[in-house]
């Protein structure tokens, strides 16, 4: 593994984290106060995101995106984090996904979320499955040769902006050893379809603004040129798209990590106690010393499962070592951090009560820390017989 970063890979780097400070952070409070991001506000930060070449820049060159590789993402990815997730939503990376799609839905999707001229969202979790995909109830059948959709998904994130949902849905069953196994199948599903509501979802103390949405199919009438994939091959668009954006949530953690270490590191070396500055004191060293030896290690394993996958090395379980450990380092780098800052780190003068409660979620969403726990040891111990 190479460990550092070339010129063009630090100038990604320099480039991003620039345009998070100029044009994420001066709006991240009255999304904090509001719960809203005005559409003036999203409508600049995406014209923005493509002037400067970098919308889509997950998606390769052929398809017109960027062509940035695994590792150039991971990069961009981690200094985003850095900032508000529901501004840095408009700087734009729909869904790697899409490149499934077939020539056709490739001029009616692919393409026109590329250019940023349609939103795209992914729909999988249901109030009654979460983490037990096999378990959604949320259903199509065929009835004179559409596909009838029925059913609601939950804790959609970017629904209410999307143009488009990228929805998983059972479409049969399979009788096995082990029981019942649901067939799954991609569909791609226009917003206003008839039989087909997008509704406010929940309010999340993580992340205000980014919303999450409850998708409603009530015999949703949808045809073959609907579906993503291969019918009942939901699992291996699945497999083949959608693993690796677990790197997206280690990476964010750890640029939003090192954004709450500075605060911290400021904050020891300027505050007094006692006739000197609070980071002489051991107890205050000690945590410093933790917190950035913890953010290095995440990040180094963050980048080394990321550079996997440009090498087209197996990195599941590599993958879900860096979302397990990123994101429950970020817990303790919030914690870390509000306790360096006394009482003062609770209130709302600081954003680092804003961090700690956005650092909640890391650890469930795309996988909890249990699901990632179990994908290492299964990686582990299937070799073994085991």
């Amino acid at each position: 593994m190479q460990f550092g970063l070339t010129e063009e890979q630090e100038m990604i780097v320099s480039t991003v984290r620039s345009f998070v400070e100029n044009e994420i952070y001066p709006h991240e409070d009255l999304v904090e106060r509001t719960g809203e991001v005005p559409a003036e506000i999203a409508a600049d930060i995406k014209r923005k995101c493509l002037e400067l070449g970098f919308y889509a820049c997950n998606f390769p060159e052929n398809v017109g995106g960027a062509g940035l590789s695994h590792l150039e993402f991971a990069l961009v990815e981690r200094e985003l984090g850095r900032g508000s997730m529901a501004l840095n939503h408009f700087f734009g990376r729909p869904q790697n996904i899409l490149m499934a799609c077939n020539d056709e839905q490739r001029e009616r999707y692919l393409f026109p979320a590329v250019r940023g001229e349609k939103m795209d969202a992914l729909a999988m979790t249901e109030p009654g499955a979460g983490s037990d995909v096999r378990g959604m109830k949320c259903n199509a059948v065929r009835d004179g040769g559409d596909w009838v959709l029925n059913g609601t998904k939950h804790f959609i994130s970017g629904a209410d902006h999307a143009d488009f949902i990228i929805v998983f849905v059972a479409t049969g069953e399979d009788q096995t050893p082990r029981g019942p196994k649901k067939r799954i199948t991609t569909f791609l599903v226009d917003r206003g379809t008839p039989g087909f509501t997008i509704r406010d979802g929940y309010k999340s103390v993580s992340h205000r603004g980014y919303k999450n949405m409850i998708l409603e199919f009530d015999d949703c009438r949808l045809p073959d040129a609907q579906v993503l994939g291969q019918v009942d091959g939901g699992f291996a668009v699945m497999n083949e798209w959608l693993y690796a954006t677990r790197i997206t949530v280690a990476t964010m953690a750890v640029g939003r990590a090192r954004r709450v270490f500075d605060y911290a590191l400021d904050h020891a070396a300027e505050r007094e106690q006692f006739g000197q500055k609070i980071g002489k004191f051991q107890g205050i060293g000690f945590q410093i010393s933790d917190m950035i030896t913890e953010i290095d290690a995440a990040d180094l394993l963050t980048l080394a499962a990321a550079e996997r996958l440009d090498r087209g090395m197996p990195a599941n379980r590599e993958i879900a070592s860096a979302k397990l450990y990123a994101s429950e380092m970020l817990a303790r780098v919030t914690d870390a951090a509000i306790q360096i800052h006394g009482g003062m780190g609770l209130m709302d003068d600081y954003p680092l009560e804003r961090f700690w409660r956005d650092a909640r979620v890391e650890r469930i969403w795309d996988g909890t820390s249990e699901i990632q726990r179990h994908i290492i040891s299964r990686e582990l111990l299937r070799p073994l017989g085991a």
